[in-house]
């Protein structure tokens, strides 16, 4: 147990690191100081962009702003070490993310369709890890019972040798199970550092920003997006989000025993998480449709594994 407690605690610290040291987006902003609005998207022009635009409007706007972009490489021409060193951050997760996605998307002939490949090709490499968290929340449901009833059985004893008692019960229920609440926590940690990498991977190459995937504009967020003439294209997306979201938490949750507010917590956690993707580009809206979707299917076959 002190061996995993000291691995998580390595893994949070490495991630600080990696945090720590990013190079981040910036805003390029006009003389005014005001964000420079992207004439394509809608959205604000990306300063330390790292690969040259295509559309002409996007390329006169830069200029006009005083960044030299004829100096940059095209973006079909980038390569994993293109740009200056800019910290760990962008060295190692964002720059070679965005070379695979761009990669894909010259082969595709879409980034959005490139973005989706990634993110399925990221969730098959860490199956075995995310595989190991569904099924401690599987068998955690099964073990929700015994857990019940040794709490109810030390329900107000505050003293030592009850709490001691009460701790070793519920590790022989643990043992009992195979439960291991650390372990398969890795995907867990890089959920957020990969989200941001993501983010950053779309703003900075103006070839995932600048373009299109079934109305959708990768680069414009639903906020800016429902008030184009492809509105509509922006609500489709939005709901997506709000129903792979709330299945994937309520899919979690099903089966436990909670009490009245944490029942909630699915409906809780799908709002704050709507409202957050209004305001992101649609680029990173079907990554997070597609892993939640990818969520889902591996409950679903963790379910079915467990019940053979």
């Amino acid at each position: 147990m002190k061996n995993k407690k000291n691995s998580s605690k390595l893994i949070i610290v490495t991630l600080l690191i990696l945090i720590l040291t990013t190079g981040c987006t910036k805003t390029l902003v006009d003389k005014n100081k005001k964000a420079v609005i992207n004439k394509k998207t809608g959205q604000n022009l990306t300063e330390n962009i790292l690969c040259k635009p295509t559309d002409k409007k996007t390329i006169e706007q830069y200029k006009k702003n005083k960044v030299d972009v004829d100096k940059l490489p095209d973006c079909k021409d980038i390569k994993i070490n293109s740009g200056k060193y800019e910290g760990l951050w962008t060295t190692v997760l964002v720059k070679p993310l965005a070379y695979f996605i761009l990669q894909l998307g010259n082969l595709t002939k879409n980034y959005a369709l490139a973005l989706i490949l990634i993110t399925i090709i990221i969730r098959l490499i860490c199956f075995p890890f995310t595989k190991k968290t569904a099924m401690q929340s599987e068998l955690m449901k099964k073990a929700q019972p015994e857990m019940k009833r040794i709490q109810k059985k030390y329900e107000g004893k505050q003293d030592e040798q009850s709490m001691m008692k009460q701790s070793q019960e519920m590790m022989m229920v643990y043992k009992k199970y195979n439960i291991s609440p650390m372990s398969g926590c890795l995907f867990s940690f890089i959920q957020l550092p990969l989200f941001i990498a993501f983010y950053e991977a779309v703003q900075r190459f103006p070839a995932i920003f600048e373009d299109s995937f079934l109305g959708l504009q990768l680069g414009t967020t639903p906020s800016v997006g429902i008030t184009s003439a492809t509105f509509y294209v922006y609500i489709i997306l939005m709901i997506f989000i709000a129903l792979t979201t709330f299945y994937s938490f309520k899919m979690n949750m099903s089966g436990q025993t909670l009490d009245p507010a944490m029942k909630k917590m699915p409906i809780y956690m799908s709002i704050m998480i709507i409202v957050t993707a209004f305001f992101m580009p649609s680029a990173l809206c079907i990554y997070w449709i597609f892993n939640n979707l990818c969520t889902i299917i591996q409950n679903i076959l963790v379910k079915k594994d467990l019940k053979q």
